[in-house]
């Protein structure tokens, strides 16, 4: 069943309206923002990515009809580049979709595939709890680890350096502490040398995990919350013992920015061991709303 989205579109003959979503925070100006447009078929990939521009957050959605068995097509631009999936974006997307036409499910085309969401409205607010299965990622040792930890300003990690690929690819690197995190200062300048990738430092804080995640490849300098990377980062902790497979992790991002998101991620096996299903989850409001003429 395709999803019926009331109010933004092209209808008002005033160009195309957006609503903005502090993802993975239940209050505005909290979590990581994402320009939503409705109604965008008639927007080229070119426009898209010059409103992504002019927009300048880490991402942007538009949203199109579906070519398949979804309610809507997604598609997500940063400044610089369309990307196949990605999490915060698309958390976002669901939050301001489920809001407007008052449904609880939702399933979104992208370019890796169709992802479901559950989501529970909070009532009399913009407000709601999102949770999305994310595809299966493949990994595999990093084979720029060195020089990545020279970038970072980091002698090693505490777990080994690999690459996760669930469209987006993010490079995990262990710290040992919250202190360690914070007192991150990476060289950008090199950090932007590594094509097609992020880097996502992690270190435990109590019973949760903080996260700083940086990619110029991705034109984002910092991160306030990066979905897409909290499921790989279950797996990933799972995988080398840190955390048991089955068990929610609570991840905390853009502490440092003024912008905390929280997260949560979950990696499953089955009897095999074989992973069979991701799911992240969090919350969502809505800041801001807005036409952009074009």
């Amino acid at each position: 069943m395709q999803a019926a989205v009331r109010g933004p579109g092209r209808d008002r003959g005033a160009g195309h309206r957006y609503v903005v979503v502090d993802a993975f925070a239940s209050e505005p100006l909290l979590g990581n923002p994402v320009a939503v447009f409705f109604a965008a078929s008639d927007l080229t990939a070119a426009q898209m990515q010059r409103i992504a521009r002019e927009m300048n957050l880490s991402e942007v959605t538009f949203l199109l009809p579906p070519t398949g068995d979804a309610d809507l097509r997604v598609r997500i631009f940063t400044p610089v580049n369309e990307l196949p999936f990605a999490g915060h974006p698309l958390l976002g997307t669901a939050v301001a979709v489920a809001l407007d036409a008052r449904t609880d499910t939702l399933r979104f085309e992208t370019a890796m595939g169709v992802v479901p969401f559950d989501i529970v409205r909070t009532p009399g607010k913009d407000v709601a709890h999102a949770s999305m299965s994310q595809p299966i990622p493949e990994w595999h040792p990093y084979e720029h680890a060195e020089a990545l930890l020279a970038a970072l300003g980091v002698d090693s990690s505490t777990l080994p350096v690999e690459i996760y690929r669930n469209g987006p690819r993010h490079v995990f690197v262990g710290l040992p502490d919250v202190a360690a995190l914070d007192a991150l200062h990476p060289d950008h300048r090199a950090l932007a040398a590594f094509p097609d990738m992020a880097a996502n430092c992690f270190a435990p804080d109590g019973e949760r995990w903080q996260t700083r995640m940086f990619s110029p490849a991705y034109g984002v300098v910092e991160d306030a919350a990066t979905g897409s990377a909290a499921g790989p980062l279950a797996v990933h902790l799972a995988r080398h013992h840190l955390v048991e497979y089955g068990k929610t992790i609570e991840i905390h991002q853009g502490v440092r920015l003024g912008r905390r998101s929280v997260m949560f991620a979950e990696a499953t096996v089955d009897s095999a061991g074989e992973l069979t299903r991701i799911r992240v989850s969090g919350y969502g409001a809505v800041a801001a709303e807005g036409t952009i003429h074009v």
